[in-house]
């Protein structure tokens, strides 16, 4: 059993402003995804695996997995394998220069502009607090003083990414790394502290990491983090994902890996953007395919059921799947280091598929890594 350290710190509770009056809006049964076959016309072609196989980690393409889902050995205890220390402690939105918090009401959500169905209203949202959960792993063969590669994840604590961290790096099939597992600001989606955060087009969450998170981690961890992007990564499911690769798209200099499942590649900033009115989903409408590539190395996986028009607007921009085949071609097409899984009986951010893949998609993600020494 790994043995937990636990750290309290910024507690102080942030007040918030009174909302002004709004009107409450409330939110549709979200339809059931339809199962999506990944060789449909105009998806990208993909190598069929068969059932129960991944990826080689060594191997760049799009590829398709499933129906069956079981779960990698390195998520499991194995004996003789060191097991690294996590450490836990808290934030509080009152001590963020960068997130005061925010808050949309309960039982509401928004609705779409008349004049332009991709820009969501939301008239709910307003200041609040908040406080998030931090887990920080540090594996046995980290050496205090020496400077360590590190992955941040959305959503945090990730247990599973813990456990698959001993095993892999016990094993040499990646680098001894830190893993900082970042709780999001709670809510969703428009109008949300996560969606503020998670699906905002601009590096202002990289920002925080930056600047708030990763001194806090080095000085209550007793750790050194690199600051070499290419001995950094980020990962994420959903909103996370997307946060993901908006973290390394906006600071390439930061990061310079990322991994992703069911990545919300959509339509789904707020408040809009006028640089990019269709939030997530211009990575593979204009950004990618218009910018010169970027060193960044991406892992993605989406699920044959996954989200599909799951609120109010119906603007064309609402379909997972479709999403993620977008970008699986952009990034072929500019030349990008991907690989990209598409898995059959699997919902959104399906958790036994992430039992299956997270210890190949990891071993791919860090495969080209030699830290730069001085």
């Amino acid at each position: 059993m790994k043995r937990v350290i636990m750290l309290s710190f910024l507690s102080a509770i942030f007040i918030g402003l009174n909302p002004a009056l709004a009107q409450t809006t409330n939110r549709p049964a979200r339809p059931t995804p339809p199962t999506r076959d990944p060789h449909t016309s105009g998806y990208v072609t993909a190598t069929e695996l068969a059932d129960g196989s991944v990826p080689p980690a060594d191997a760049d393409g799009n590829f398709i997995i499933g129906p069956t889902h079981t779960a990698a050995p390195e998520l499991r205890m194995q004996p003789g394998v060191p097991q690294g220390n996590v450490y836990q402690f808290t934030m509080s939105s009152a001590d963020s220069k960068i997130y005061p918090g925010i808050k949309r009401d309960q039982g509401t959500f928004g609705t779409p502009d008349p004049n332009d169905p991709a820009r969501l209203i939301v008239t709910t949202s307003h200041p609040a607090p908040y406080s998030r959960r931090l887990s920080v792993y540090v594996p046995k063969q980290y050496v205090p003083g020496t400077v360590a590669p590190f992955i941040v994840g959305a959503d945090g604590p990730d247990t599973m990414l813990f456990a698959t961290l001993d095993n892999l790096i016990a094993e040499k099939k990646i680098p001894p790394m830190i893993a900082i597992s970042i709780g999001n600001g709670s809510g969703d989606a428009q109008g949300s502290e996560r969606g503020l955060e998670y699906d905002t087009m601009s590096g202002r969450y990289a920002e925080f990491v930056e600047t708030e998170v990763l001194p806090m981690v080095e000085q209550k961890c007793h750790v050194t983090l690199t600051k070499d992007p290419d001995g950094r990564a980020t990962m994420g499911g959903s909103s996370g994902g997307s946060c993901a690769l908006i973290m390394a798209w906006y600071h390439p200099e930061w990061y310079h890996r990322v991994l992703t499942y069911s990545g919300t590649y959509v339509n789904q900033q707020w408040p809009s953007n006028p640089a990019t009115p269709h939030g997530a989903w211009e990575f593979h409408e204009h950004l990618i395919p218009d910018s010169p590539a970027k060193p960044i190395r991406i892992w993605m996986e989406v699920g044959d059921r996954d989200n599909y028009n799951p609120n109010v607007m119906r603007d064309g921009m609402h379909d997972w799947v479709v999403a993620n085949e977008n970008m699986a071609r952009v990034l072929a097409a500019k030349g990008y280091h991907y690989q990209f899984v598409f898995a059959r009986n699997a919902g959104h951010t399906d958790r036994r598929v992430k039992q299956q893949t997270l210890a190949e998609a990891l071993e791919w993600l860090w495969a080209d890594y030699n830290p730069v020494t001085k």
